[in-house]
């Protein structure tokens, strides 16, 4: 499982990195594992508001549809578009090419509020059961 430094997590596998005024926003490495292969994934429209701890979209996956959590209240300022057509980038390359959408965030302490990576990876090792 793939930790990125440059990230704050979420109790449900989100990810959220701070870019300027954006919060771009994705699932975990560990998210994707669970989840399998992704085959589709529903984002938020740009331009709608979305707050902390919300359901804001949805992945599908060979075995599962699981909601899409987001991490940071503000307005969607884009999407990645490219997930339409290839949906598994957010298999290959969770914190990268398969990021989600980005969010022109209201309160960069809400950012703070969530886990570091260090935090986030002795959640899952609790999660997991060990």
């Amino acid at each position: 499982m793939q930790v990125d430094q440059r990230c704050r997590y979420t109790e449900t596998h989100e990810w959220a990195r701070i870019e300027g005024e954006e919060a771009i926003v994705g699932i975990t490495d560990y998210a994707q594992e669970e989840l399998g292969e992704v085959v589709y994934v529903e984002l938020p429209e740009v331009g709608s508001e979305v707050e902390a701890g919300e359901e804001c979209g949805m992945i599908d996956s060979a075995k599962t549809t699981s909601p899409l959590i987001n991490p940071v209240s503000g307005t969607v300022s884009r999407v990645n578009g490219e997930l339409s057509e290839h949906p598994e980038y957010v298999n290959q390359s969770p914190y990268d090419k398969g990021w989600m959408y980005a969010v022109k965030y209201k309160d960069a302490g809400e950012f703070e509020k969530l886990m570091s990576p260090s935090e986030y990876e002795e959640y899952v090792k609790k999660e997991k059961g060990g």
